[in-house]
C-alpha cells in the first residue's frame, strides 16, 4: 500500500473509533448489536414510553386538532410524514458506515 493510502486507512479507523459508537455487539453468536439510549431511571424510561405513545394517539385522533368549532386546524395527515421520514432515512449511509466499521475492527 502507498504511504498516502496508508495515512487515509489510519484516519477512517480513527474516526471509525471516534463516530461509530452507538451499536454494541451484543456478545454473543448471532452478530447482531444493541443500540441504547440513556435515561435516569426506570421512571424516566417509563414516562419517555408514555410520552412517544401519547403523541401518537393526538397525531392519530382528527378531532385532537380542533381547538373550538370556530377555529380548526388541519388534521396531521400521518402516513404522508411518516413516508416523508421514510424516504429522507438514509439507509444506504447506515449500510456503508456498517460496511466501514466491519471492515475496520475485522
Amino acid at each position: 500500500m502507498k504511504t498516502n493510502e496508508i495515512k487515509k486507512l489510519e484516519n477512517l479507523r480513527k474516526l471509525t473509533a471516534k463516530y461509530c459508537n452507538i451499536l454494541t455487539p451484543s456478545g454473543d453468536e448471532t452478530g447482531t448489536h444493541t443500540a441504547q439510549i440513556k435515561v435516569l431511571n426506570y421512571y424516566e424510561l417509563g414516562c419517555t414510553i408514555t410520552e412517544i405513545i401519547k403523541l401518537c394517539i393526538i397525531a392519530l385522533e382528527q378531532d385532537a386538532h380542533q381547538t373550538s368549532a370556530t377555529i380548526k386546524y388541519s388534521p396531521i395527515n400521518v402516513a404522508l410524514i411518516l413516508e416523508m421520514v421514510l424516504e429522507m432515512f438514509p439507509l444506504d449511509e447506515f449500510e456503508l458506515i456498517t460496511e466501514i466499521n466491519e471492515l475496520l475492527v475485522e
